[in-house]
């Protein structure tokens, strides 16, 4: 099995029976994506064959069908990742389109997006338009444009749109990421609900989160299936052992090169009675918020509490900051500022960075990027910035994949390259929008203990978003919680 030249798996053998319903579980990189993709015929088989059982089935149950569809119809794949396009389809969107009002006129709304996919489905059934809807709670997002979605409402709508094509296979690559917690409670549900209406379920997902209907599971490493067993024979606990964690203070230290002599500041954000809305919905509502030197802060709140809007307004990202009375490392907003004044200041990393950052460079391009705050890297390689780069990459245990373009690295990789850029040019502020999605058990603790060690060794100030209480660095000691726009 290949794909862009890399050969995934040898002699690989997976069997889905009627009735199964598989979890992949697997430490960054072992294949588990890769597996779901070619389950959903997405990349090429040049040795071997995939039989899919389920088509001749259906056919023969639907006689007129024949001829009219493949078996790629009947499977869904519900990636890390969308794919929207834009209303004149020639473009994807870019970054901050979502915050400026007329730029993100040009996307669909959450009910013209479904209706479109409604359009072109083949297989109908028991999963109409109004039953997804009601299950994957949209009901008050369907004049919502898909651009304004956060991060958790886009993978309730990327879930959505997979069962309205009814499909005999469903393929999810971690569906929970960026769920909240209570959208996750209410996950094992809706689980039971598809594979109650007939769907197969294979879903990639931490080893400690398998749904209650999952009967099989097939553990991963390096490209080959190490081992399948019965859920009954499955137990974490062995499976799961406790890796050492190493991090070289000596060298972490002589990276963050703490300037002696640099000014410090009184106040690193001051918000007074924030307010953005967009039309009649009002996105924030009154919210204070004063940030000083060295404070560490979790931003906590449901999927569609205003967390990532809040954090536009510091990250230079919204206009609607220069209508508000927002103070930013001592400098209120509007007096003559720019947007690069104020990046430059900031380590900024999160789920929309990483779903519209360009993937063309290699990693170490990516976190050389970092020191001019532009998405890749558009001048030749600085070879003193570079040599700091792959330092970093070390710091983080991905420096095996320097010279590797982005867009052929794992997801995990992908995202610890986005924090490694975040973190080159020792900036006065971290801002850590949901940094561990993706990652593996290993990789997410050793993570938060070089957050922990970073902070422990300078006086960086540090806003840490996560729907999981567990990620939250122990350095974090002050919470602001976000609902429905308000300060809770």
């Amino acid at each position: 099995m290949r794909y862009l030249n890399n050969t995934l798996f040898t002699d690989l053998s997976f069997t889905l029976n009627k009735g199964e319903n598989w979890a992949l579980i697997g430490e960054s990189g072992s294949g588990k994506s890769a597996l779901l993709q070619t389950i959903g015929g997405n990349f090429n088989v040049i040795n071997g064959s995939i039989t899919y059982n389920f088509f001749e089935e259906y056919l023969l149950a639907h006689p007129g069908k024949q001829g009219q569809i493949t078996h790629h119809k009947l499977i869904a794949l519900v990636e890390p990742k969308h794919h929207f396009r834009n209303l004149s389809n020639t473009t994807d969107f870019y970054y901050q389109q979502r915050y400026n009002s007329s730029d993100s006129e040009d996307a669909q709304t959450v009910e013209a997006y479904l209706s479109g996919i409604l359009a072109h489905q083949v297989a109908t059934g028991y999963w109409n338009y109004n039953k997804v809807i009601k299950t994957m709670k949209l009901d008050a997002l369907i004049k919502k444009q898909i651009i304004k979605l956060s991060n958790g409402e886009t993978k309730r709508l990327m879930i959505a749109a997979a069962l309205l094509k009814n499909p005999k296979i469903l393929l999810l690559d971690s569906p929970l990421t960026g769920l909240d917690i209570q959208t996750r409670k209410e996950f094992n549900n809706i689980i039971e609900e598809i594979t109650t209406s007939g769907i197969s379920l294979i879903m990639a997902t931490s080893p400690f989160e398998i749904p209650s209907v999952i009967t099989h599971v097939a553990i991963l490493e390096n490209g080959n299936i190490k081992q399948t067993l019965p859920i009954a024979d499955y137990d974490t606990a062995k499976l799961t052992g406790q890796q050492e964690d190493n991090i070289d203070k000596d060298e972490l230290k002589s990276l963050l090169e703490i300037d002696p002599d640099k000014k410090p500041y009184e106040q690193i954000i001051k918000m007074s009675n924030v307010t953005i809305t967009y039309g009649s919905n009002v996105v924030l509502n009154k919210v204070n918020w004063d940030v000083k030197p060295g404070d560490k802060w979790a931003l906590l709140g449901p999927n569609g509490a205003g967390k990532s809007t809040l954090l536009s307004l510091v990250n230079g990202d919204n206009p609607q900051a220069y209508a508000n009375d927002i103070i930013l490392f001592d400098r209120k907003r509007g007096t003559g500022e720019s947007i690069w004044d104020i990046k430059k200041k900031i380590g900024f990393v999160s789920p929309e960075l990483h779903q519209y950052f360009p993937t063309d460079n290699s990693c170490l391009q990516v976190i050389e990027s970092g020191y001019y705050d532009t998405l890749g890297l558009f001048r030749p390689i600085n070879k003193e910035k570079a040599e700091i780069a792959l330092r970093w990459m070390k710091a983080l245990e991905i420096e095996k994949y320097a010279r590797v373009l982005l867009k052929n690295v794992p997801a995990s990789a992908q995202r610890l390259c986005l924090l490694a850029r975040a973190l080159i040019k020792n900036p006065d502020l971290l801002i850590f929008d949901e940094p561990c999605q993706g990652m593996d058990t290993h990789q997410q603790q050793h993570f938060k203990n070089l957050v922990d060690t970073i902070c422990s060794m300078s006086n960086v100030t540090l806003i840490y978003v996560t729907h999981y209480q567990h990620e939250i660095p122990d350095s974090v000691d002050k919470v602001l919680k976000l609902d429905k726009g308000s300060v809770v």
